[in-house]
């Protein structure tokens, strides 16, 4: 069976100040859209392979900006359901130095935040899928936002899909009663593939190492991440893989970025790039988890789907807005290459 994904999650409208600029300092804002799963469904298509995005949007023009974007990457989007509500909003701070990014979040009444069980036709969308990628974010939106994605990953193990899960904890969205370490363990248990920093691990299942590091302070301690991927591995049998990302934040400009994988026999370490003079980092993570994904289906060693994860993400972070807007040739050549910067010709 050929390779096709479906990422199930929000998307929305992304209101951003023009440059390094506070909020409504200037009387402008940069619109344009994004959200985690629809992330991934575009750094999948751009990647060459075979996406599909599927949420709740209501019948608007707004939502129809939104899908022809999506279309324009050559994601599928004909699984897309409408629902009554509202295109969600989030607004962008961007920081600098020792000023940190702002999000704040405009989401209430969304159509997906108004979703229940039953409003995406699960057997047509898993029709011909592989792989299925869902996030912490969607079971934080609401309850019911929560009980539809849940039904929808019952369906992909039942078929035999295989379901990778950004733990990606947003503290600012668990507000309708029922909390993370409350929600993510049954979503964990149902997952292939688990990708995760250490602050999601820790809030959504409680597993934590006592000598991880400091990731504000800049520093991380990597040996202690064995500790973490184990734990998770031991308690959640049914993962498969987990891999974990490294931001060490020197300022809002300057990251050190790599990651670590463990399968349960063998703990991977990355390449550690030093991102310095940061276009955006928004994005960052679920670049990172659509290289995985590319990476696991695509090499046969881990080591070079973990690196093919690191250097996809690391190019993100030279793009202004949501998407990773790279090839895989793109990739491969900084996964292979010095990373110098140095002009193509």
């Amino acid at each position: 069976m050929s390779f096709r994904a479906v990422c199930f999650g929000e998307i929305m409208l992304r209101l951003k100040n023009p440059g390094n600029e506070r909020l409504f300092q200037s009387p402008l804002l940069e619109a344009t859209f994004g959200g985690g799963e629809a992330n991934v469904a575009v750094s999948l298509a751009n990647f060459g392979m075979d996406a599909a995005f599927v949420t709740l949007l209501p019948d608007n023009d707004i939502a129809s900006a939104c899908l022809k974007e999506l279309r324009s990457f050559g994601v599928d989007t004909r699984l897309v359901a409408k629902k009554d509500g509202r295109v969600g909003i989030y607004f962008l701070e961007s920081g600098a130095v020792q000023r940190p990014s702002k999000v704040i979040y405009d989401r209430a009444y969304s159509s997906i935040s108004l979703a229940s069980p039953g409003d995406i036709d699960w057997d047509k969308c898993l029709e011909g899928v592989t792989w299925l990628h869902v996030t912490g974010i969607t079971p934080a939106i609401s309850r019911g936002a929560m009980e539809l994605a849940l039904e929808g990953v019952k369906a992909a193990k039942q078929k035999g899909v295989s379901v990778s899960l950004d733990l990606n904890f947003r503290k600012n969205l668990w507000k309708y009663g029922l909390t993370a370490r409350e929600v993510m363990p049954e979503f964990t248990r149902l997952a292939d593939v688990i990708i995760a920093n250490e602050e999601d691990v820790q809030k959504t299942l409680g597993i934590s190492a006592e000598t991880a590091g400091s990731v504000d302070e800049g520093r991380i301690d990597t040996s202690a991440y064995r500790s973490i991927a184990s734990q998770v591995l031991k308690e959640y049998p049914g993962v498969k893989t987990i891999a974990i990302t490294l931001r060490e934040s020197i300022s809002a400009n300057h990251n050190n970025w790599s990651a670590c994988l463990y399968d349960g026999k063998e703990f991977i370490l990355s390449r550690k790039y030093q991102i310095t003079d940061i276009v955006d980092r928004v994005g960052g993570g679920d670049s990172f988890a659509a290289g995985l994904i590319y990476g696991l289906n695509t090499y046969a060693a881990k080591q070079d789907a973990l690196e093919f994860a690191v250097a996809a993400s690391c190019l993100k972070h030279t793009i202004p807005g949501d998407y990773n807007r790279v090839s895989a040739k793109e990739v491969e050549s900084l996964m292979r290459g010095s990373g110098t910067g140095r002009v193509q010709r």
